[in-house]
């Protein structure tokens, strides 16, 4: 068996601990597989005398993780820190600089510098690897990078956050609103103390600005992300969805048009009859449209400190075996300008949801706007509400619309005009329906 591979593991939380969980667990094994055996040598985190549930007293301790990343004793960096600057971006940069590889959990770190990171990586022989940092144990980076370069990739789209996921699909299945559902996530742990990052579409837009990368051989532009959350979903809209075939997911979706790459972060309304609308809980899922493979989808546990620690020994294997490949898949100064697409058609049309003032006249008002805007409606359903303000009755019409294939502008600039109309209660709400197989 040849040389030990050594591990500098900066970060110790959940995925820093459950990895040496693994690696203490299953390390015979890995190095049956390798050929070559991997041992931790030294550790780096905020504080030494928390209670991890696994004793670190036979590492060598870092207060600094770029003294970790450039000390002799390390041969891979293995960073689990998190957050796209300071100490995170540091020792990476530390690492790759010296020709020492690094794998990766760091999605943020990736979407806002995997460019020059993967530059830096290669100009100095060194690997940058991030199974980890998409999707958990689901191995898409992967599949890719490698199972389908043979490939031209059209489409991918996915549910890549566990939070959003598992309060859609319980406030679906238990008929609970939205913020009773997020109080009990943050209660149960799927859900931080503050969920924004996760609730606002953040921690998609982040992983599938990476894949859109690798799909499509072009520099990474997070910004360039159409980004909503699912806060202002109702259990109305999800009632809605059901009774029109649909469930109401947060999808991450890049696709190459003929004007350039779209990329955009939603909830939408998806066919019950597609595979992903049964996804549910936590669990993660990514479809890929490919020229020559045709459609696949891959699913699995996204998150969790298991899952994700699987994903970084997954990694740690390939680089003990000596693999190594283009961090995007193909060179970086090979990687294209992203080229944001223009708007289109989209080809699911659009739900829209809305309540009027119960008046004679004001149905006809709001087609005629929509008829103005050169939006074809598919379907317009009706409901009556009675509501009390200040003890008065108010009369209420929820209005559901279904417009057949439309463009987003025309859509916005509708609701706009729609909503300024005095017989509109409140703001207008929309959603994609997408048309997946």
């Amino acid at each position: 068996m040849s040389q030990v591979l050594r591990i500098g593991i900066a970060g110790l939380g959940t995925v820093g601990s459950a990895l040496l969980h693994l690696l203490e667990d299953n390390g015979d094994e890995i190095a049956d597989k390798t050929g070559r055996g991997l041992s931790v040598t030294a550790v780096c985190a905020r504080n030494r005398n928390v209670d991890r549930g696994v004793d670190v007293s036979g590492y060598t301790w870092f207060d600094d993780p770029v003294g970790l990343a450039e000390s002799d004793d390390v041969d891979v960096l293995v960073e689990l820190i998190g957050g796209d600057e300071g100490p995170a971006r540091a020792c990476v940069e530390a690492a790759l600089s010296r020709g020492k590889s690094v794998v990766t959990a760091n999605k943020a770190l990736l979407a806002k510098h995997g460019a020059s990171l993967a530059k830096l990586a290669e100009a100095n022989g060194a690997g940058l690897s991030y199974e980890a940092a998409v999707a958990g144990a689901i191995p898409i980076i992967k599949t890719l990078r490698e199972a389908l370069s043979g490939n031209r990739v059209s489409r991918i789209f996915g549910i890549m956050n566990g939070t959003c996921n598992y309060i859609l699909t319980r406030m679906e299945a238990e008929k609970i609103s939205f913020a009773d559902c997020l109080a009990d996530a943050q209660r149960l742990g799927y859900a931080e103390a503050d969920p924004t990052f996760d609730i606002g579409g953040h921690d998609t837009a982040h992983k599938l600005a990476i894949l859109t990368s690798l799909c499509f051989g072009t520099e990474i532009s997070f910004d360039s992300i159409y980004l909503e959350g699912i806060d202002k979903i109702t259990l109305a809209d999800i009632e809605a969805a059901d009774q029109l075939g649909y469930r109401i997911k947060l999808l991450g979706v890049a696709q190459q048009t003929e004007t350039g790459i779209e990329q955009r972060v939603h909830p939408a309304m998806v066919p019950k009859t597609a595979a992903i609308a049964g996804i549910d809980g936590v669990t993660n899922a990514v479809a890929i449209e490919a020229d020559k493979a045709g459609s696949l989808m891959l699913s699995g546990p996204g998150a969790g400190g298991a899952a994700t620690a699987s994903a970084v020994v997954g990694d740690l294997a390939d680089l003990a075996r000596g693999q190594r490949v283009p961090v995007f898949g193909k060179p970086a100064e090979g990687l294209q300008p992203y080229v944001r697409a223009g708007m289109r058609l989209h080809e699911g049309g659009y739900y829209l949801a809305l309540e009027i003032a119960d008046k004679p006249g004001v149905l006809a008002r709001i087609a005629t706007l929509m008829a103005e805007a050169e939006i074809s409606l598919q379907s317009v359903v009706q409901h009556r509400e009675i509501e009390q303000e200040n003890g008065k009755p108010l009369r209420a019409q929820p209005v559901i619309i279904i417009t057949h294939e439309t463009t987003e502008s025309a859509v916005r600039a509708a609701l706009e005009r729609i909503e300024a109309d005095d017989s509109v209660l409140g703001t207008p709400k929309m959603i994609r329906i997408e048309k997946l197989s």
